[in-house]
């Protein structure tokens, strides 16, 4: 009975609201002093009582505008806002569906109006940046940037955290133009709370260099700055998470944020035992584990939240602490600067069973393991801006890091023939524990000439990575058939690996047309060193110590790679249209020296072009095209290279080719984006290619006797890879609280791989279609409805007759609800479905997975007490299979079982006065 009083009051509670009077307001933008058009401007209506946005739009390139909304309110104000122009007011009675303001024409900002009054606009658009202002966009009470992005026109955030506006990645997010706890956004993001934020801007992502001098930054990529405040700019705020449940699982969260002005201290300290790496509370987190993604392998395989299907590897304990610090010293420099700690403990055991098939045999391997690894890492960043005057900049960069890591391992193995006839066997057992210290600096120096775009610019890097390792090895290998042999180690090696960087670079631009065309010089020299030593030493009985130096399975290497890069370019950058070309001839020489075995010492010399370049088409602020270009070439690795057999394995032979040649790949990017404000619809398009040519691939040949493998490398042609996606989404307004979100995806890929398989050299194609569908019901401060299909069509084909040509059809499913009534309890859920069929009999083809929080504010919001269960059906089990080309595997492993936790958040806050910031001038017109 309750219930259904329930659906009633909701049908009731939705027809109460469908009688909000619609209207659609019309009109066109023109400049007074120029009498043409203006283009993206921006057009919101406010109420009259409290001035909360109601809606918004943008004008379009012929200065054209319709807004549409419903309302309860018998007027609204009405504003038009554009840069460089006083901000347009009337005051408009809604009584009427369709109004018609006919043509506005907009002043400039210094002609002053009758009546003075404060106002922000939602969006404004100027030519490079895109600007939100905060308290346009309704979220809930305790909402984080997160939830604040998520509201955001044209921006997509996914369920791990990864942020698109308008189609286009974001790599960067800055706190008042300065970094925030190193290149981890999600730290940002879930943890900075929505309520001390006052517009959130969004460009290009650039350097330091490329933001002084103009040059054109990262067309792929975004950076998000959140701008703070100027009464939030001084006063402390944070919260700090405990949490406890079944299974003995905790998480454990504290932030505190000290801002003085220019000065900010920011200190953040975690840990848990939930397989959650990196720092977050966990509150109302839809983040359980690694996050809610979907993935999908080419192999038949695929991954819930960064757990494979059918569970996961390890459990992981993990703690973390960090300190961010940005002030400004003097007038002239500014500086940024982080630590981050973090420490870790995995635990795995896992057993498998393989089928690796050859091309006129098979053979099988059966395996168990464990291991158990504990790791400390800390790392700390430096960022100093100095600006000695408008000309001259000095950029440096220093960062450090140090690691230390010890993993216990033991495992035993078996190799039967295609007759199931014990062939060999080995059992492993050691102890690494390595030490890691690293440090790289970045130097730039500029200087700018005259006002038409011209500067010198000279970059320094340099780069130092040293690890030491002692690793104690006890095994016993055992190879069975006409030739036996068995093979017993106890084994102590020490190893060094030393690599030292350094790369310089000049460049000069030289404007052809002011601001507009430019030919660019650029030189670069590089060069990388590696030193690679590992000295082993057998047991001696005689001492009782290793002592005994085994030549066969010690190395000592020096490794050098030479570039010199001469180069040159045009670009140009205009209102709408951007291009740029640059080519480079990079002489290159490789010396690999043994100093253990001088006969395989190798030098060679390469002379390969690089070329990268872009074309870029702004049709309006709502839509562009880009089409980018590059050719690179990659050097063989070290251990490639090096000719001496490598038996540091008993079953598995490996060989260097020096004779190896450097990869050319050839990579072609394309695609469109478009944002309509007005109708509120995303339409993304693009494809990539890429083509490698010398690319290094393995060549493994298995003596079918003893089943012992010997594997060397060769450059191949052929491989490339192809993709292309489309996403389409458009927000339906069903009146003022309730949105509908529909979102459309597909992607398409094919690539070729070249392969060898015993000797034997063959193709495999891939191709795979995922198409997807959401849809999103929002009813503010009420519920979230969110359900989602994908589907995943794979082809794999093979052009050697060993291999089976494989088809199937995996799918995915899921809802995501949220409710927010009564008031102060939020309930969220996370369901997700798999099916996929690519799985022998007996292994389990489907997997539900429900994750569950439910929420309760306390003490006016500053609390929340917390009860979220993982996996919640206890179907995350730890066996599956995985099927490629060559082989197929059924492994377990250990996974994170099902667990209820209850947890404690209490957030504070002394910010300055809490009184409303203020806006721009607006003016009032009759």
């Amino acid at each position: 009975m309750n219930k259904l009083v329930l659906v009633f009051a909701f049908l009731f509670a939705i027809n109460s609201f469908s009688q909000e009077k619609k209207f659609e307001i019309k009109g066109t933008l023109i400049a007074e002093d120029t009498k043409k058009p203006l283009e993206s401007a921006t057009i919101y209506l406010e109420r009259v009582k409290d001035s909360s946005v109601v809606t918004y739009t943008i004008s379009d390139k012929n200065g054209n505008f319709k807004i549409e909304s419903s309302t309860y309110d018998k007027s609204l104000n009405f504003y038009v806002s554009y840069i460089g122009y006083a901000t347009y007011f009337k005051k408009i009675n809604i009584d009427k569906e369709n109004i018609d303001l006919k043509a506005i024409s907009l002043e400039l900002d210094n002609q002053l109006g009758e009546v003075l009054v404060k106002s922000t606009a939602p969006i404004t658009i100027k030519k490079d940046t895109l600007e939100f202002n905060v308290k346009s966009f309704k979220t809930k009470k305790d909402a984080n940037v997160e939830d604040l992005l998520k509201q955001l026109p044209g921006v997509e955030v996914d369920e791990e955290g990864k942020i698109t506006v308008n189609g286009k990645s974001v790599n960067k997010i800055l706190v008042n133009g300065k970094p925030f706890f190193g290149d981890d956004p999600t730290i940002t993001t879930k943890n900075l709370t929505k309520d001390i934020i006052e517009k959130i801007q969004i460009v290009d992502t650039k350097t330091k260099s490329e933001e002084f001098t103009g040059e054109e930054g990262d067309k792929e990529n975004k950076t998000i700055n959140l701008t703070i405040k100027e009464e939030n700019n001084k006063g402390v705020f944070g919260r700090v998470s405990a949490g406890g449940g079944t299974d003995k699982r905790y998480e454990l969260a504290g932030m505190v944020n000290v801002f003085d002005n220019d000065r900010r201290v920011s200190v953040l300290a975690g840990a848990n035992n939930t397989n959650t790496p990196g720092f977050s509370f966990g509150e109302i987190s839809k983040m359980f584990g690694n996050g809610g993604g979907v993935s999908f392998n080419s192999n038949g395989s695929f991954s819930i939240g960064g757990r494979s299907f059918g569970g996961g590897e390890g459990i992981t304990t993990s703690q973390n602490a960090g300190l961010n610090y940005a002030d400004v010293i003097g007038e002239k420099t500014d500086l940024s600067a982080d630590y981050f700690f973090s420490s870790s403990n995995s635990e795995n055991k896992s057993s498998s069973q393989r089928e690796t098939i050859l091309s006129d045999s098979r053979f099988f391997t059966n395996s168990n393991s464990k291991s158990d690894n504990d790791t400390d890492n800390h790392s700390f960043n430096l960022e100093f801006e100095i600006k000695t005057d408008s000309t001259f900049q000095i950029s440096i960069e220093p960062s450090f890091g140090y690691s230390k890591s010890r993993t216990r391992y033991n495992s035993n193995e078996e190799t039967l023939d295609e007759n199931l006839l014990l062939t060999n066997q080995s059992e492993v057992n050691s102890d690494v524990e390595s030490f890691a210290r690293r440090f790289s600096n970045e130097i730039s120096i500029t200087k700018r000439f005259g006002n038409r775009g011209a500067f010198i610019k000279a970059e320094l890097e340099t780069t130092v990575n040293q690890q030491e390792s002692d690793d104690f090895l006890d095994s016993a290998t055992e190879v069975y058939g006409t030739n036996p042999e068995t093979i017993d180690r106890n084994q102590f090696a020490e190893g060094e690996n030393n690599s030292y960087g350094v790369s310089t670079a000049l460049s000069y631009r030289l404007p052809l047309i002011t601001k507009k065309f430019f030919l660019n010089f650029k030189y670069k020299y590089a060069r990388d060193k590696d030193n690679n030593r590992e000295s082993t030493f057998d047991y001696n009985n005689s001492t009782q110590d290793f002592t005994d130096f085994n030549t066969d399975l010690s190395t000592d290497f020096q490794y050098t790679d030479y570039r010199s890069i001469p180069g040159f370019g045009l670009s140009y950058r205009g209102e709408k249209f951007s291009t740029s070309f640059d080519i480079g001839y990079n002489i290159r020489t490789l010396k690999n020296e043994d100093l253990l075995r001088p006969q395989f010492n190798v030098e060679r010399d390469f002379k390969n072009i690089e070329a990268n370049s872009y074309i870029s088409y702004t049709f309006s602020p709502k839509a562009s095209i880009y089409v980018n270009y590059w050719l690179e070439n990659q050097p063989p690795a070290l251990r490639q290279l090096q000719a001496f057999e490598d038996v540091s394995n008993p079953l598995q032979t490996i060989i260097g080719n020096p004779n190896l040649e450097p990869s050319n790949n050839h990579s072609f990017y394309a695609g469109y984006n478009g944002f309509d404000w007005q109708k509120r619809t995303g339409f993304y398009v693009g494809v990539n290619a890429s083509i490698s040519d010398n690319q290094v691939v393995s060549k493994t040949f298995v003596d079918l006797e003893t089943l012992k493998r010997t594997t060397t490398y060769v450059n191949v042609d052929g491989n490339y890879n192809i993709g292309s996606w489309v996403n389409y989404n458009k927000d339906f307004k069903v009146d003022t609280l309730r949105t509908i979100k529909l979102k459309v995806r597909a992607s398409y890929n094919t690539s070729e791989r070249i392969n060898f398989n015993n000797d034997v050299k063959y193709a495999s194609k891939i191709n795979r279609i995922s198409p997807r569908i959401g849809l999103d019901f929002i009813w503010d401060k009420v519920l979230e409805f969110k359900p989602y299909y994908q589907l995943s069509f794979t082809n794999n084909a093979y052009d050697i007759a060993a291999f089976e040509d494989r088809e199937f059809t995996s799918h995915n499913a899921g809802v995501r609800t949220a409710t927010f009534l009564p008031k102060n309890l939020e309930w969220r859920n996370d369901i997700n479905f798999n099916y996929n069929p690519n799985v022998a009999d007996g292994f389990q083809k489907s997997a539900w997975f429900w994750n569950s929080t439910l929420a309760y504010s306390v003490f006016n919001d500053k609390a929340i007490i917390t009860l979220k269960v993982y996996d919640l059906l206890n179907q995350n089990t730890n066996a599956r299979r995985i099927a490629t080309q060559d082989y197929i595997e059924d492994k377990q492993s250990t996974v994170l079982r099902q667990y209820f936790m209850v947890s404690l958040s209490y957030k504070f806050n002394s910010l300055g006065s809490k009184g409303e910031s203020g806006g721009d001038d607006v003016y009032f017109f009759d």
